[in-house]
């Protein structure tokens, strides 16, 4: 046991670093939550290994036999009323030994007015992004650890211009059946554009994560620990809206200091018979409360809350995500069993 976790964290210390965040990258909606379970656990769990066939869209290490024709479909009605949703389905072979994972995440920007630099109205237009993808994961040997990758075939189309591009996800996965650990590290969105908007190459939206969990020896609970965009650091800038006056006039600026940085990069969730037929779920994503806060008021910005109810052979989720006092997301999502 002590040689397994001692060749986990050598693992994970060995990671490699690249600077890419939101607003630097073309396709920033690979990165958007893939389900409401996802968003009730702080909008990016990667250990979920069960039925869950939505898991394997962000993570897909996790692909295995219990996700064997279960089809999910979720929609979220997102800010600024964008609206997006994924699907996915996963199907095992060979005596149900091989699962194969396939899924679609799909938004919409909703339509627009436009104008020339004149200030003279040209038309309406619209956007919309599509991102198809294929995943596989496999055991190595006979250890606990499991390898995963996700190929996923991108278009995107935004006014007049379009963009087709390629990237893979890389996971590895590490299982402590007897202790009911799991830890995982994901490489997301490893890929290029294969054709531009407008004859200029961008990077698409890298992004590290490494995932734990686990489920109580005598307690029907299972906590989430998830360290994302471990690419870039500081991930933290100061807020000039923060910055103190003293009765001099002195302005002194908000430090983001090193505790600050990891708190940032950490998200938490806690998930209440997760087993079960009926489960609570409940997160907070330091990231998004510290950018979303407004100074001197409580506005909860981080907190998500859901669950689920399986109905026979149909489970529905639901999740609501809080951003600022003026916006929220809900969440919504129905899996069936086809068995």
């Amino acid at each position: 046991m002590i040689k397994k976790i001692i060749l986990f964290g050598f693992i994970l210390s060995n990671t490699f670093c690249f600077a890419q965040l939101g607003g630097q990258s073309t396709y920033q909606f690979l990165n958007l939550v893939s389900s409401p379970r996802q968003a009730a656990l702080g909008g990016k769990v990667l250990t979920n290994v069960d039925w869950d066939v939505s898991q394997a869209l962000t993570n897909p290490s996790t692909i295995n036999v219990e996700m064997d024709n279960q089809f999910a479909i979720n929609y979220t009605n997102y800010l600024g009323g964008i609206k997006y949703g994924t699907a996915s389905y996963a199907y095992s072979v060979d005596r149900r030994v091989q699962t194969y994972h396939a899924g679609i995440t799909y938004i919409n920007y909703g339509d627009f007015i436009g104008y020339d630099e004149n200030g003279v109205r040209t038309g309406e237009f619209s956007g919309s992004e599509t991102a198809l993808s294929f995943g596989y994961a496999k055991q190595i040997g006979y250890s606990d650890f499991y390898a995963g990758a996700n190929l996923k075939l991108i278009n995107s189309s935004l006014e007049q211009y379009n963009s087709v591009g390629v990237a893979t996800d890389l996971a590895i996965l590490y299982i402590n059946e007897r202790l009911e650990f799991q830890g995982t590290l994901v490489v997301r969105n490893l890929g290029t554009q294969i054709t531009t908007y407008a004859d200029r190459q961008e990077s698409l939206p890298l992004e590290i994560d490494i995932g734990l969990s686990q489920t109580l020896e005598n307690v029907p609970l299972r906590w989430h620990l998830t360290f994302e965009n471990l690419q870039q650091w500081p991930i933290g800038n100061p807020n000039p809206a923060r910055a103190t006056t003293d009765l001099d006039g002195n302005q002194t600026q908000e430090k983001v200091g090193f505790l600050a940085q990891v708190v940032r990069h950490t998200i938490l969730g806690a998930e209440l018979f997760p087993s079960k037929g009926f489960n609570i779920r409940l997160g907070y994503n330091f990231r998004r409360a510290e950018e979303l806060r407004i100074v001197d008021q409580r506005n909860f910005s981080g907190l998500s809350a859901g669950f689920s109810v399986k109905l026979n052979k149909m489970r529905f989720s639901y999740t609501h995500a809080k951003y600022t006092s003026a916006a929220n997301s809900n969440f919504f999502g129905l899996q069936i069993d086809l068995r």
